[in-house]
């Protein structure tokens, strides 16, 4: 008897775990999970939305290989992902390596640098970038003061729109940063003391100290910032003016996914470059993944 009323209050006690996270339950099925695989299933049917779904096998993909905007998009968010990835990390890095050491005000430094992380990816800082790279831009104005005569508009110039968007990613390197220093002041002191005994200078240091201690922190914002490379689409939007532009040099791989999906009502198409994207990224993912053992170091 002892062990059936031991029983039932354990059931109730779970019984009464699932109501409370019931709640986070439903809107995890709901909003996620059955979204996913209705998205799974429409990748394999030819719907627009205003009539019912009508299976058509692979004749998606197979539009993607033939589509030369889709490799157009996939091209730009390359170029996006590798090149403001690597930059957002190592300024990141290089930024928390000046905070390490405590200084007066760190706190507000640290807030401040942050600060852009938290709203970088607002439609109004998006709206804001895209005016300050106008032709009567506040950059536009500052290179009249340095006496360069400059009235291009940035944002309108297919060489160096897509620059535009690679320096807003770099700009919003605070929570990289604030990663990167909780990693830097985990490295015991001692390690730089001995090898300071030792006769070994800071670049030393660096290389065989610092940088080992802290690959799994890079690991981790590598593997992070490269999926919101890959994802990129607010900025691209505003920036863009919704369409890629100038002469596609901005057409974003979700930018272009959108477009497909939501104003073409091609929402098949869209499901299939929605799945074929989670694949590169699942690539990328575990090529990073695949190779950590020959970079990343676990002292345990």
């Amino acid at each position: 008897m002892k062990g059936y009323y031991s029983g039932k209050r354990q059931l109730r006690e779970d019984i009464a775990g699932y109501l409370f996270i019931s709640p986070w339950l439903i809107g995890f099925f709901a909003f996620s999970v059955i979204p996913i695989l209705v998205s799974f299933y429409f990748s394999f049917t030819d719907y627009d939305i205003l009539a019912s779904p009508v299976f058509s096998g692979l004749a998606n993909f197979r539009r993607m290989v033939k589509d030369p905007m889709f490799w157009k998009a996939v091209k730009v968010t390359f170029h996006y992902a590798f090149v403001s990835v690597p930059a957002r990390l190592v300024f990141a890095f290089f930024v928390a390596a000046l905070f390490k050491r405590a200084a007066r005000m760190i706190r507000v430094y640290q807030a401040a640098y942050y600060l852009p992380s938290l709203v970088g990816g607002s439609i109004a800082v998006a709206v804001m970038w895209r005016r300050m790279f106008m032709s009567d831009g506040v950059v536009n104005l500052f290179l009249q003061s340095l006496g360069i005569n400059s009235t291009v508009s940035w944002i309108a110039r297919a060489d160096t729109a897509l620059w535009i968007l690679i320096i807003l990613a770099v700009w919003q390197f605070g929570s990289s940063m604030l990663i990167f220093l909780a990693g830097l002041r985990q490295i015991p002191q001692t390690y730089y003391e001995a090898a300071s005994i030792d006769g070994a200078g800071g670049i030393s240091q660096f290389f065989n100290i610092t940088l080992p201690q802290m690959t799994p922190i890079i690991f981790f914002n590598l593997i992070m910032q490269l999926i919101n490379g890959f994802t990129v689409f607010t900025q691209a939007f505003i920036i863009s003016g919704g369409k890629g532009d100038p002469q596609n040099s901005t057409l974003a791989y979700a930018l272009y996914l959108y477009l497909r999906a939501f104003t073409y009502y091609e929402m098949g198409y869209g499901s299939a470059m929605a799945w074929v994207l989670v694949l590169i990224i699942a690539v990328f993912t575990g090529l990073i993944f695949k190779t950590s053992d020959r970079w990343v170091y676990y002292e345990s």
